[in-house]
């Protein structure tokens, strides 16, 4: 399966799991909400969370997004690429967080000026996961 085959796919259903690797090389497992962004998938989370501190020392990553009813799923195992304040620029890592919302959710942002100070006071990255192997049960559905 290719990423183009799983596209339609990633674009209808946004829940995940994504592994990290901790220090020692056991795995770490999140769920997260997902969607396509660029070649890839992507997420947001916080400062100070297990899967960010991991991403960033190790950015070997699997993701695994599911149909609602989980019967269904895609996995992309691939690389991480993590924006987060102090590390991004300020207006990139803003329009990433947006575009990320507006792929996780389908749709805008009511207040973009309220999202935008939340991301700043809660501390958000956003990481992109760019597929080096995808496979699963989901092409076509």
């Amino acid at each position: 399966m290719t990423y183009q085959d799983a596209l339609p796919f990633l674009q209808a259903n946004h829940n995940a799991v994504v592994m990290s690797r901790r220090r020692s090389g056991a795995a770490q497992m999140s769920i997260v909400t997902c969607g396509v962004y660029g070649a890839g998938v992507a997420f947001t989370t916080t400062e100070g969370r297990a899967k960010l501190a991991n991403l960033k020392r190790d950015p070997r990553c699997t993701i695994l997004v599911a149909r609602p009813d989980w019967s269904r799923y895609v996995v992309l195992e691939g690389t991480a690429e993590v924006r987060s304040q102090g590390s991004t620029d300020p207006e990139l890592l803003r329009a990433t967080l947006r575009d990320v919302y507006r792929a996780a959710s389908g749709s805008d942002h009511p207040d973009w000026d309220e999202y935008d100070r939340a991301m700043v006071r809660d501390r958000r990255a956003a990481v992109i996961v760019v597929p080096e192997r995808v496979y699963g049960s989901g092409a076509g559905t």
